[in-house]
This record gives structure tokens, sequence and C-alpha cells, in this order.
């Protein structure tokens, strides 16, 4: 007689064969089995056919230059300078991408800091040719930038339109990251509308598609091959990507390449207002309902926004029939437009809804040599700066200096910041003229440069 012990080992036996049994058989079935190359007579899904169509109109871009070495502060001493020279630069060089949008004219759209400081750019193909490009413009505001290449049977990039784009959308990134040509990666659109990350005019296409440095100036396509972004910057702290990617819109772009090709550079109008984001607490203070807008916190006097009527304190919520819904929206499609043209704004003010149209001028600005406020600054020429956040007076800006001119051997450099002169506070070129003819002995100029202040005397 068998006892209950020995019939409950049986089958707890006969279990464990099973399982054997039947994990044998399914592992033998998955080892026998391969994935299928169609579907109800249907290929798999691929993006192989269309980045066939787009790779070729992606190339790669390398400049050689020269970066100036930061001044040390020694330099600004003539007696210095004679002894051991100018300051010095070394040569640099620059890996990119960038995008072919007119295979007529040879145009490519790039970015503004990949060619930036370039004495040659050099692009390849796709199919191993390479051409010397000539520099047709660039915008270091919107980092936007148009090289011209003399090849003939090129494929442009279909354009698409970014303002379709919706977060969630799968899209491609398609570059050359750390000098590898033609490489590709794909993700989705994080998010729209990104602003106030760098400087400039801002307003990013977020995407968790690997863009890498090299990768800049190359194409976000949809999945339909059509760019609807170029690839700028990427959040890396580590030195790589981290999934935090960002693209300029090609809404943006398209025009701010028109601008570029007829001129060689971005002339954009000015509305002349400062404004701020609106918060619960302004609203509120307002007695308005909205939650999102620009509120106008100054008026520039003689302002195309002065002329308008515009007032301090109005909430702009569109331009043109296009929603505004931050300071950064307003300054961003402000900055798009063209001197000359007339803009319809939507605004809040007093709780009530009014439109107010207005014309966008040029910025002044009055440029004049140096050696007409001082033979020491012969060699320079100064311009007006218009007011901002951080020097809401204004203040005189160095355009160029000459080399070895007597500005030049005084220690000015371009882009310099005065902000004054014999220790007064100077908001144009004729406040700094008669600061200098108060005092003929010496100029004490305090200046802000790359960052950093400094005071500079010249007798």
């Amino acid at each position: 007689m068998i006892s209950k012990t020995t019939m409950l080992r049986k089958r707890r036996w006969r279990v464990f064969f099973d399982a054997v049994v039947l994990c044998g058989v399914l592992y033998s079935g998955l080892l026998n089995a391969a994935l299928p190359v169609a579907v109800d007579g249907e290929p798999l899904p691929s993006l192989a056919p269309m980045l066939d169509e787009v790779r070729p109109s992606v190339v790669n871009i390398s400049t050689v230059g020269r970066t100036r070495i930061p001044d040390n502060p020694l330099y600004s001493d003539p007696f210095f300078r004679r002894f051991f020279g100018e300051p010095r630069s070394r040569p640099s060089q620059s890996l990119g991408s960038g995008v072919i949008v007119d295979a007529e004219e040879g145009f490519v759209i790039t970015n503004h800091h990949v060619i930036a400081n370039a004495d040659a750019i050099l692009v390849t193909l796709s199919d191993s040719r390479s051409f010397e490009a000539e520099l047709v413009g660039t915008d270091p505001d919107s980092e936007v930038a148009v090289i011209k290449i003399p090849a003939e049977d090129l494929t442009a990039i279909d354009v698409g339109d970014s303002e379709a784009l919706r977060v969630g959308d799968f899209v491609v990134a398609i570059g050359s990251p750390f000098g590898l040509s033609q490489t590709v990666t794909s993700g989705i659109v994080s998010a729209l509308g990104r602003s106030g990350l760098f400087e400039g005019y801002e307003d990013f296409i977020q995407t968790d598609a690997s863009i890498n440095p090299g990768n800049s100036g190359g194409a976000l396509v949809n999945l339909r091959g059509e760019l609807v972004g170029v690839n700028t910057a990427i959040v890396a702290p580590g030195g790589g990507s981290v999934g935090i990617g960002f693209a300029i819109p090609v809404n943006m772009i398209r025009n701010l390449m028109t601008q570029i090709i007829e001129y060689g550079e971005v002339r954009r109008g000015h509305l002349g207002v400062r404004v701020q984001d609106l918060t619960p607490e302004l609203a509120q203070a307002f007695n308005i309902d909205a939650q999102k807008g620009a509120v106008i916190s100054q008026v520039l006097p003689e302002s195309a926004a002065e002329e308008a009527g515009l007032q301090e304190g109005d909430v702009v919520i569109g331009v043109d029939g296009l929603s505004v819904d931050s300071a950064s929206d307003l300054r961003n499609t402000v900055g798009l437009l063209r001197a000359g043209e007339r803009v319809k704004l939507d605004i809040l003010r007093d709780g009530k809804r009014l439109s107010i149209k207005s014309n966008i001028k040029a910025p002044e600005s009055i440029q004049r040599s140096g050696e007409g406020v001082s033979s020491r600054l012969e060699g320079a020429a100064l311009s007006d700066l218009a007011p901002d956040a951080e020097r809401p007076e204004g203040a005189v800006v160095v355009v160029e200096v000459e080399p070895g001119s007597p500005a030049w051997q005084a220690g000015l450099r371009k882009d310099d910041i005065i902000v004054s002169v014999n220790r007064l506070r100077v908001t144009n070129v004729e406040e700094m003229r008669e600061a200098v003819r108060r005092n003929q002995k010496a100029l004490l100029l305090n200046i802000q440069r790359a960052g950093g202040a400094l005071f500079l005397v010249i007798r």
C-alpha cells in the first residue's frame, strides 16, 4: 500500500516534470521563430525609406579660423605691448552640420556658432563631395546662419510646418555628432516654445532624440521627412546627450533666412517697450481675467509704442492674431518683423480688450568716429547702445576698432561697453563727447567687457 507521503511526492514530481516539458516546448519555439519580414503582405515599419530621401540634404561642416586669446589686463598698458607685442590668437577648428534648403542656389542653413570666426568653411556632402562655402550672412541673436556652396546636383530638404508640431510627435535628428557624419537618432517632441534658456530670440523645440556636439546645424525632421527644426543646443552636464536637446523651429528660420539672403543680416524692427510675464498677482492687481500675456512695464520715449498709444500696465495678449503667452513670446514675434511693417496688437487695459495698430521702427543707432569724441579715440567707431534690463539708461558701445590705431593702442576693443567717462555716467555718444570736453587732460573709462568690468586710463 502506497503511503500518503509517497503519493504527494509523485504528484510534486509530476507537476515539476510537466513544467519542464512546457518550458522546453516554449523555448524551442522561440529558438525556431524568426521576425516576419512582412505582416499581411505589408513590409514592417521602417524609417529607412524616408531617410534615403532626406540624408542627401544634410551636410557635414568643418571650419578653420583663429580665436583670440583672452586679453591680459597688462595689454592695456602701451609700454607692455611695446615689448611683448599685441594680444595673440590661436588656430581654431569646429565641426557641425548643415541642411541644404535651396538646391538651385546652393543655400545651406546652419548655426551661427558653427561658422563663427571661420576663415574657411568646408562643406562635405553625403556623396563625399567637398566644397568651400561662402558665408552669406548670420544672425547671432537667433543662432541662424546661411552659407552657399558652388555645387550641382544637390538635394534640398522638404520644409514642413513647425507650428503643426505637438508634444509627443515622433522626430528624427540627422547630423555629424563628434564628426560622425550622417548619424541618425530618433525620439519625440518633448516640449514646445522653450525660452529663457540662453540669450537672444528663443522659441525652441525640445526633443529627447540624441543630440551631441557636432549635431549643431543639422536637421530635425518629422516622419514624413520634412524639416521642422534645426538642432542647436543641448543640456549636457557630462558633455554628452542626456535626452534634452533643442532645435530652432523651421517657421522662425524661414523668415530669418529670407532676410539674411537679401541683406546679409536680420534687420529687426523694434516696438520700443520693456515687458515682463503676466503673473496671477499682476492679473489681480490689474483686475483682468487673463492668465497669460506680456505686461508692458516701460514705454520708451519716441518709440513706435509711444506713437501708437501703448501705456505702462497694458497687457499684450496677441500680435496679428497670434497669441502672446509671455514676454519672450512678444519679443520673438516682434523680433521677426521688419522695420516699416504695421501690426495689430491685442491688449488688455483696465479690464477691457482693445486692438491697437502700431508701426515697427528700425532701432536708432547713431554711429560716429571716436576721433569726433577725442583724438585719442581715433580708429574707433562708437554707437549708442539701446537701454536694456542690465543698463536701463543705455550706454556707448564700441562697434569697431582699427588694429594699430590710437584707440586700439589705448586698449579699446570691439564690443566694449562704455558706461562712464571721468566718473560721469554716459548713456549715448553725445553725453560721452560732453564728458570728454570737460576734462581734456585724461580719459578714465569704465568699461564692461565679456561679462567683466575694468577702468581704462587714456592719456
